[in-house]
């Protein structure tokens, strides 16, 4: 096996592959990095962790086609450590890799390649296409409520709903729900699938602010994402997701209509009172006729500040903690938001002034008086 190629695509190609590695294995060789060299110049790079696979291809100069496993963290580490310029790599039927780079040479000991587990192929019984920008900015705005509790295995991936060809990405944790919606142009049957969070969090690295199309493609139990060069191939988690339409209320007594800029200040500068305290200590809320004044007290001291807004329905004074209630404001895509409540102990919704593109909640604190 013998190839020649750009070191830059190279170490753009191979970090990605990368996070499908395992960092610590009992079996060597799931800690490599497989490549394939082809004579028509296609250079496949493979990682399989036995949960996540990722697949990337790019194009070089190959002299002898073959295929070796190397393993994945020196390969980075090398590669990034190298100047810029052509990168040669060959490999033996013994199995020992030569690599040069500009003034630089390794010599280092490679693994068969008869021994990488099989990536299985998505057999798909469905699939779907969305934009890359579009994707990115729905796991983005809701990847931030996925339950860290690995007890709850089902709350630490995403639901994926279709409905009548709308997509709806749902995270939820205990404490706030993150929902999104976009139409989708090839709309499969109605179905829900929950993905890994780690999974999602690897996808919005690779995803661009473009309008290219990312296809999906579901099977029983695995989820295929195709993003230009690159294949993802995960298994997608199994139980049942909370039922997140029970728990959002179906009306309000009192709607604030509230700019997101003001509103992610004033919780900017709560935090800087409180930002060392945890959960300690809340940010008041005290809703007045047409303003919003935020306030919060620790030990350094008291902070005050005054939003304006419009609202429907009677005075009301509600906690939160201000990390929850900064994140779903971070995630609103637009100027002005809808902010439901019914008593200080029930839920806030945020929603967009028109449309329902999204639905963000967040859980009260109890507040001392």
């Amino acid at each position: 096996m013998k190839f020649s190629c750009d070191k830059a695509t190279l170490n753009e190609v191979v970090s990605t592959v990368q996070k499908s590695v395992s960092t610590r294995s009992n079996v060597p060789v799931l800690e490599g990095i497989l490549i394939e060299a082809s004579t028509d110049g296609t250079l496949k790079f493979f990682g399989n962790d036995l949960d996540l696979a990722i697949e990337s291809q790019m194009t070089a100069t190959v002299t002898e086609p073959g295929s070796i496993v190397i393993n994945a963290r020196f390969f980075g580490d090398v590669i990034r450590k190298l100047e810029d310029n052509i990168f040669y790599f060959q490999a033996d039927q013994e199995c020992n890799i030569k690599m040069k780079c500009g003034s630089a040479e390794f010599s280092v000991m490679g693994i068969s390649a008869h021994e990488f587990p099989e990536i299985a192929a998505v057999e798909e019984k469905d699939s779907f296409s969305i934009p890359d920008k579009t994707l990115k900015n729905m796991i983005k705005n809701t990847i931030y409520a996925v339950c860290l509790d690995e007890n709850k295995v089902a709350l630490t991936g995403s639901l994926f709903e279709i409905e009548d060809g709308v997509l709806s990405v749902v995270s939820v944790d205990g404490y706030r729900l993150a929902m999104r919606k976009e139409e989708i142009e090839s709309p499969c049957e109605n179905q829900s699938f929950i993905i890994p969070s780690k999974v999602l969090n690897e996808v919005m690295k690779i995803l661009k602010d473009s309008e290219n199309e990312v296809k999906i493609g579901i099977s029983e139990n695995k989820v295929q994402f195709e993003i230009e060069n690159y294949k993802l191939i995960s298994r997608l988690l199994e139980g049942e997701f909370l039922n997140y339409k029970q728990i959002l209320p179906s009306q309000s007594k009192l709607k604030v209509t509230a700019g997101v800029k003001k509103m992610s200040d004033c919780m900017e500068r709560a935090a800087l009172m409180i930002a060392n305290e945890g959960t300690k200590y809340p940010v008041r809320l005290s809703i007045k006729t047409d303003k919003i004044n935020v306030s919060c007290a620790s030990r350094y001291g008291k902070m005050m500040d005054t939003a304006e807004a419009v609202t429907q329905g009677d005075d009301l004074e509600i906690g939160f903690n201000y990390r929850y209630m900064l994140d779903a404001l971070k995630a609103c895509e637009c100027e002005t938001v809808v902010m439901e409540f019914n008593t200080p102990h029930s839920p806030c919704i945020i929603k967009p002034e028109k449309g329902d593109q999204f639905v963000y909640l967040v859980l009260p604190v109890k507040m001392k008086d």
